[in-house]
């Protein structure tokens, strides 16, 4: 490990400096949104500027124990144990200076939509919600439902929440960057509640995570956005409110469309579209900025497809398989009840792992 591989760390550590400045100015919070942008920045160079200063001072201790044992041979004995140190501390420096996804700081919109299957794919997709309602409270994370249409036997058609963290994250915990694998088609073999011969059936509900942007994150010309306004209905196309309070925004440029009725208010279902708008737009933009960034968007598939899946809840045998690493567990129960840290780890670990074989 040479110090040339840490130029990009001394560039970080100055970076870092000017940012403790920026942030000592008391005129800085007459824009919140600098100052979070700043304060974001500010907690992602964290962990490598302390990553940084301990491989410097074990490098530093190495270098003046070699110095000293060229003339003082009682100093070789301790080189060996300062190399061990240095060593771990370059190895994990050289993992906090992996790309980082630029969007692992923020909070998410998860959307979960039935596919093939019916009703017993809109009972998974209840399922599934329930599972990340639980994993969220597990982290004390704040769950808000924006939209969601029910189906008639229970469980949901589609359903949009917005997933934050209290206060501000550490590093890696925020539920973007515990969430971010979650994207693509889930499918579940089971018994279903209406299936009077005991037969399993197989189904699928679609996951869809997107970071959640602020308002400086996307320029929103509401001149480019169609608003249509509609009376809500329940399931089965029932009526549900008596006033045109659903709400349907079309953003012409692009053509993402986005409708809300979960509210009676038609300001509120316009607020909670104008935010999974948001969300929306930010990861088209950053789908054509960077090739990487679109890559990963592939893996969340878009269409509720059994052939395209990347996990698999098998009910009768207790079983969750995750198809893209080969985990396996035999806790189907208690994963459904929000216990996903084993399985997000093994994700994550897989990424690092292929991030840092693409370095060597």
């Amino acid at each position: 490990m040479t110090n040339d591989r840490f130029a990009s760390a001394h560039e970080m550590v100055r970076e870092y400096a000017e940012l403790e400045a920026a942030m000592a100015d008391p005129s800085l919070h007459d824009d919140q949104g600098k100052a979070r942008q700043l304060g974001r920045r500010y907690a992602q160079l964290g962990p490598v500027v302390a990553g940084f200063k301990e491989w410097k001072s074990a490098d530093d201790d190495l270098n003046a124990a070699r110095e000293l044992a060229a003339t003082d041979p009682d100093f070789a004995s301790e080189i060996p144990a300062l190399e061990e140190t240095a060593q771990k501390a370059a190895e994990k420096l050289e993992e906090l200076l992996l790309p980082r996804d630029p969007n692992d700081d923020r909070d998410v919109i998860l959307e979960v939509k039935a596919g093939a299957g019916g009703d017993e794919s809109a009972l998974f997709a209840g399922d599934l919600l329930r599972m990340y309602m639980r994993y969220a409270e597990k982290r004390n994370w704040k769950v808000e439902i924006l939209d969601a249409t029910e189906s008639e036997m229970g469980g949901y058609k589609d359903i949009s929440v917005a997933v934050k963290s209290k206060g501000t994250a550490a590093p890696g915990e925020s539920p973007y960057a515990r969430l971010k694998f979650e994207g693509g088609v889930h499918r579940v073999q089971r018994v279903p509640e209406t299936e009077s011969q005991g037969r399993i059936h197989t189904s699928a509900a679609g996951v869809l995570i997107l970071p959640e942007a602020e308002e400086i994150d996307v320029e929103l010309n509401m001149n480019d956005v169609r608003v249509d306004v509609y009376r809500s209905s329940g399931p089965g196309g029932q009526s549900v409110n008596t006033t045109d309070s659903a709400v349907r925004l079309t953003h012409v440029p692009t053509g993402i469309v986005v409708s809300c009725q979960n509210e009676k208010s038609q300001l509120q279902n316009k607020e909670s579209a104008l935010r999974i708008l948001r969300a929306r737009l930010l990861a088209d933009a950053q789908e054509k900025a960077a090739a990487v960034a679109s890559a990963e968007r592939k893996n969340q598939v878009r269409t509720v497809d059994r052939s395209e899946r990347i996990r698999t809840y098998n009910f009768p045998e207790n079983r969750l398989s995750d198809h893209r690493v080969n985990y396996k567990s035999n806790n189907l129960d208690i994963v459904l009840n929000g216990e996903l840290d084993d399985v997000i780890q093994s994700l994550l670990d897989a990424d690092k792992a292929a991030k840092l074989a693409s370095t060597e």
